[in-house]
């Protein structure tokens, strides 16, 4: 049953004035962006960054989630707008709370195992959107200098929960 079903099964008969006024509720509530990407890595373990046009540095494939969509659908979308990849996303390896910044508010940002591309495909692999300047996989001493610091924590604590199969929960890519 799906949990809108269940929510409906759960207020049916209610007050109608009683959904109005959750309703109220929730769009007072505060609203959180979510961004989800991919830990993807060639046969050789070489991390694949993308170059953002729009952002100093470079970054991990995947974006931003759209209004009530979930992260793994949003990863899979911009893996296919960014890269033309319809790839499996695996197991989640962490999630990083990202204070506010700049402009931007606070950012619930998700990592999920993107997988290994053979030697042929990783070869293959560019971007198809006018937003990416440029795809490489890299060495992790690569993408240590590539990356901002707190994406670089990030990338290091997925590749830790990739290691040990565990789960990793961050605040500014601390843990």
């Amino acid at each position: 049953m799906s949990i809108e079903r269940e929510w409906e099964a759960s207020y049916a008969g209610r007050d109608p004035a009683e959904f109005a006024h959750l309703a109220e509720g929730n769009a007072r509530q505060a609203r959180k962006r979510v961004s989800a990407d991919a830990l993807i890595r060639d046969d050789t373990g070489r991390i694949l960054l993308v170059d953002p046009t729009y952002k100093p540095d470079w970054d991990l494939p995947g974006g931003m989630a759209e209004a009530n969509e979930p992260p793994r659908e949003a990863l899979r979308r911009e893996l296919k707008e960014e890269l033309d990849l319809d790839s499996h996303v695996g197991d989640l390896l962490c999630v990083d709370w990202v204070s506010p910044h700049g402009p931007w508010d606070d950012l619930l940002a998700f990592v999920f195992d993107g997988g290994t591309l053979s030697a042929n495909h990783a070869r293959g692999l560019h971007s198809v959107d006018p937003e990416l300047a440029a795809v490489r996989f890299c060495t992790p001493d690569e993408a240590a200098r590539l990356l901002r610091p707190y994406v670089w924590r990030r990338v290091q604590a997925a590749l830790a929960a990739f290691a040990d199969g565990g789960l990793r929960y961050l605040q500014d890519g601390h843990g």
